[in-house]
C-alpha cells in the first residue's frame, strides 16, 4: 500500500474502532471484528473499500481452507459492520459465505429416546459383566459390579 492509500486505511480503520465501541460491542467482538479488517488488508495490500465481490470470494474461499469456520463467520461479519458502519455501503456479498448446517443433539429427549439409552445402557452394562466373568452373585439388581470390599462384608 502507498503512504496515501495506508493514510485512508489507518483513518478508517480508527473510525471502525471507534463505530465497535459506540454499537455497544464487547472487547472481545470488538478485537475479532478489527482482526477481521487488518487480514484482509494484509492479504491484499490495499484498502478493503477498494475489493470487488470476485475478490472476496477468492479470499474467503481461501480464508474456508486455512481456518475454522467459526473464524470465517466472524471475518465475514467484521467486515460486513465495516461495509455499513464505516463505509456506508450495502454489504452485497452475503451469499458469498454459508456455513455448513450441522446437525446437533436435540436439548430435551423424548421419552421413547431415554427408553432405548436406559435400553442400551442396560444391554451393555450386562455385556461388560459377562465378558469380564464376573458372577452374577457379584453384580446388583441393575447390573453393576461390586467391588471387593462389599463382597467380603456380605
Amino acid at each position: 500500500m502507498n503512504v496515501t492509500e495506508q493514510r485512508r486505511f489507518d483513518q478508517r480503520y480508527q473510525r471502525h474502532l471507534r463505530m465497535l465501541k459506540l454499537q455497544g460491542l464487547s472487547d472481545k467482538t470488538i478485537d475479532v471484528y478489527a482482526r477481521a479488517v487488518r487480514r484482509v488488508v494484509k492479504h491484499f495490500d490495499c484498502c478493503p473499500d477498494r475489493l470487488t465481490p470476485d475478490q472476496l470470494e477468492v479470499y474467503f474461499g481461501l480464508l474456508v481452507d486455512s481456518h475454522s469456520w467459526s473464524t470465517v463467520k466472524v471475518d465475514r461479519n467484521g467486515l460486513q459492520f465495516f461495509w455499513r458502519h464505516v463505509l456506508k455501503h450495502d454489504w452485497r456479498w452475503v451469499n458469498i459465505i454459508k456455513p455448513p448446517k450441522i446437525k446437533t443433539i436435540p436439548d430435551v429427549l423424548t421419552v421413547a429416546e431415554v427408553d432405548r439409552l436406559i435400553g442400551a445402557a442396560q444391554k451393555t452394562m450386562k455385556l461388560l459383566v459377562s465378558a469380564c466373568g464376573i458372577k452374577k452373585s457379584q453384580s446388583t439388581p441393575c447390573g453393576t459390579v461390586l467391588p471387593p470390599s462389599c463382597l467380603n462384608a456380605a
